[in-house]
């Protein structure tokens, strides 16, 4: 199992970095997990938007979403397609609201919204409670605390364990999706501080303390700000967790 780094700058994108995507490859299955502003054309350079075989999205604020108009204006519209996309629709796990609110993003005005139909080369699906399989993968989903709707993710195959925080608070689910996985990657927006609001990001103390209680062998900082101070926050995840702790970076790839 692989794991490359299309974004991982945490609510905007930086310089050096698109916002939150990731592609895990497996075999021939490729899943994609998020896909925030600037990730189509990282993705574009990993593989073939045709090749994917599931879209995970775990929330719908933009920075984990916005290129998914994109990607439907390629799959519909690029010429010489391997396949027919309307016969082969691309699965994508989502909230409950994704296929109306990725409407709106998609459509320039409110006339064409009312014409907007996405579901022609996407089937909407909701992040799955019980594990399901897509390809080699296993997947799950937890709810997390954060400002909308939002999922972590638990991924196996290969007798490998990938866990995801998605964007969250403390939060008991952690535990639960992370427990005893190989890898981790897990928000650390901002440094830890008690005039941090609750239910919304991590710091790098309570992702690396996630970690430790999880009893995850390796743990991937990932959604932190471009105003974030980098190496203060990995300071702090190594503070509480004694096991190899890395920030990741856009481009990078990750056996897990």
């Amino acid at each position: 199992m692989e794991l490359t780094v299309l974004g991982c700058s945490g609510s905007a994108p930086a310089p050096e970095s698109p916002s939150s995507g990731y592609l895990l490859r497996s075999g021939d299955t490729r899943l994609v997990i998020d896909l925030g502003n600037g990730t189509m054309g990282p993705l574009q350079r990993w593989t073939d938007p045709f090749d994917v075989n599931a879209l995970l999205l775990t929330h719908l604020h933009p920075d984990h979403c916005a290129d998914f108009a994109p990607l439907a204006v390629y799959l519909r519209y690029r010429p010489n397609k391997p396949y027919d996309p309307t016969q082969r629709r691309m699965p994508v796990y989502a909230p409950r609201e994704a296929p109306s609110r990725l409407a709106a993003l998609y459509a320039p005005s409110a006339e064409e919204l009312g014409q907007t139909d996405l579901s022609d080369v996407f089937e909407f699906l909701e992040p799955p409670a019980e594990p399901v399989r897509v390809g080699d993968f296993e997947i799950r989903a937890f709810p997390v605390d954060h400002l909308c709707p939002t999922w972590g993710l638990r991924i196996e195959a290969e007798d490998r364990v990938f866990a995801f925080t998605g964007d969250t608070g403390p939060s008991d689910e952690i535990a639960k999706l992370a427990a005893g996985a190989d890898v981790l990657l897990s928000e650390a927006s901002w440094l830890d501080s008690p005039d941090q609001p609750a239910g919304v990001h991590l710091s790098g103390k309570q992702a690396g303390a996630a970690a430790a209680s999880a009893g995850v062998r390796r743990l991937l900082l990932t959604h932190y700000s471009p105003w974030t101070d980098q190496q203060a926050l990995l300071g702090e995840a190594r503070e509480a967790f004694d096991g190899p702790a890395e920030l990741v970076r856009a481009g990078s790839s990750y056996t897990i």
